[in-house]
């Protein structure tokens, strides 16, 4: 097999540490939209036991994955639930209904990716500082809402998985 030798010049690969990626709360900005052109966002996340991650939301402009990397994460679409485990994935569509949360005993950790890249850096920054002021709920749905989040708070669901 032969390989062209001609290729137009491209721009070089982006490469970042850790330590140079951004963190608003539990989420780390791995990769936001702006640095990787736009087509994606991908956030590392940590989620505790015994605190909701996310309610039930859903999104107008773009899609959310998950993929686990340790714990264990409940994740909601629609109104059921399946908890994974390291290495497993879960997609939600445009306006999937979805929310999340660790179960068991130890954190979960885990990548968020947006797709197409949608600014969440703003709604993770804000929520973030929303928490630390204790903001009402009504403060905090606005701002969600402003975001791309449509959160609904009494969305019928399963109950939820320990």
């Amino acid at each position: 097999m032969s390989f062209p030798t001609d290729l137009p010049p491209s721009e070089p690969g982006i490469y970042r540490s850790r330590s140079e990626a951004e963190q608003a709360g539990p989420v780390r900005f791995t990769a936001p939209s702006d640095v990787v052109g736009g087509g994606y966002g991908l956030f590392e996340n940590a989620a505790e036991p015994g605190r909701w991650g996310a309610i039930p939301h859903y999104h107008q402009g773009f899609t959310e994955s998950f993929w686990v990397i340790s714990g264990r994460l409940a994740v909601m679409s629609g109104t059921g639930w399946r908890v994974l485990g390291s290495g497993d994935f879960a997609h939600v569509p445009v306006n999937g209904v979805h929310g999340f949360h660790a179960v068991g005993d130890e954190t979960a950790r885990f990548l968020i990716l947006f797709v197409p890249g949608a600014p969440r850096e703003k709604y993770f920054r804000g929520l973030a500082e929303l928490f630390a002021r204790g903001a009402s709920t009504d403060e905090i749905d606005a701002f969600a809402l402003e975001c791309d989040q449509v959160n609904l708070r009494d969305w019928p669901h399963e109950p939820v998985p320990a």
